[in-house]
């Protein structure tokens, strides 16, 4: 055990016994600094421009994996701290003690990651992408406040907007945005543009589905991923075999979707065999499937 948890509180209890698979060292340090997420963020962000036909300058993706590093710093930072302060300490993982124990050097990154991001926004964005890309922002100030701004919400609040279902839509709409202000070459083909956006809806639902598999495994909730796993893959599968005829780029994109459902489900089928930590870093490699796109 690392000594940092230990001396953080991190209840011993959680940790697996030594039978158990734990991820080689780079891909721990992978998870807990928060580079897992910018990955796959930057990994979709092509993808979709690839089977859109669209040609991203390089910025793009630079933005996308500044913002999403800092995004995701400052929600476990946040996490870490309230937890902290109202003394639930038990309820966190290792990458919120990693970011709590190191927050006095991730925290002002964060910062230059912010002030970098918002340089390139004002000197390459166009006006009228930043007008598109500023509802994407204000929904994301809307998550923060709604998860780590004190104060008591209606119930019916929780049900419908839980944190795993809005961490799935910005996060695939951070990611597509890109795309979908620039289409140009299938702006005539609607058709095209509908099976377009109804894989980055297929994106979406697996974007859910990892984050609230990786919430239920790590609370010990009961929760079959594999059913709803299948629904997707089935949804992607189905709308690859529409898309293939006109574009195969767009139906790859839709087979890697299906494939990296499939991946998920077969996970939380073997998740007693790996620690947690390993189970957490799994869930983020099986989103990355869509490199199969970007190497054809």
């Amino acid at each position: 055990m690392p000594i940092f948890l230990a001396r953080s509180g991190y209840p011993r209890a959680s940790f697996p016994t030594r039978s158990r698979y734990k991820p080689p060292a780079l891909l721990r340090w992978w998870h807990v600094a928060s580079c897992d997420a910018p990955t796959v963020a930057v990994v979709w962000t092509l993808s979709f421009a690839r089977a859109a036909g669209v040609r991203l300058p390089l910025w793009v993706p630079l933005l996308v994996a500044l913002g999403t590093w800092w995004v995701y710093v400052a929600d476990r930072v946040l996490d870490a701290r309230r937890a902290m302060l109202s003394g639930s300490a038990e309820t966190l993982r290792e990458r919120h003690f990693f970011h709590w124990r190191y927050r006095r050097v991730l925290v002002p990154a964060a910062a230059c990651a912010v002030i970098v991001s918002a340089a390139i926004v004002c000197s390459r964005m166009s006006a009228s992408v930043r007008e598109h890309d500023s509802v994407l922002a204000i929904a994301a100030l809307a998550y923060f406040s709604g998860v780590h701004v004190p104060g008591q919400r209606p119930q019916w609040v929780g049900q419908l907007w839980s944190k795993e279902l809005l961490v799935g839509i910005l996060f695939t709409a951070g990611c597509a945005a890109p795309t979908l202000t620039r289409l140009r070459a299938i702006s005539g083909d609607h058709t095209a543009i509908i099976l377009l956006v109804l894989a980055m809806g297929c994106y979406a639902a697996l974007a859910w589905l990892n984050c609230l598999a990786i919430d239920r495994w790590e609370s010990a909730r009961a929760f079959d991923v594999a059913w709803p796993a299948g629904l997707i893959a089935a949804g992607a599968i189905l709308l690859a075999l529409a898309s293939a005829p006109r574009d195969m780029g767009l139906a790859l994109l839709l087979a890697a979707c299906a494939a990296s459902a499939l991946l998920l489900g077969l996970l939380h089928r073997q998740r007693d065999r790996l620690t947690p930590l390993a189970s957490r870093c799994a869930a983020d490699l099986v989103l990355l499937t869509p490199l199969i796109c970007l190497m054809r």
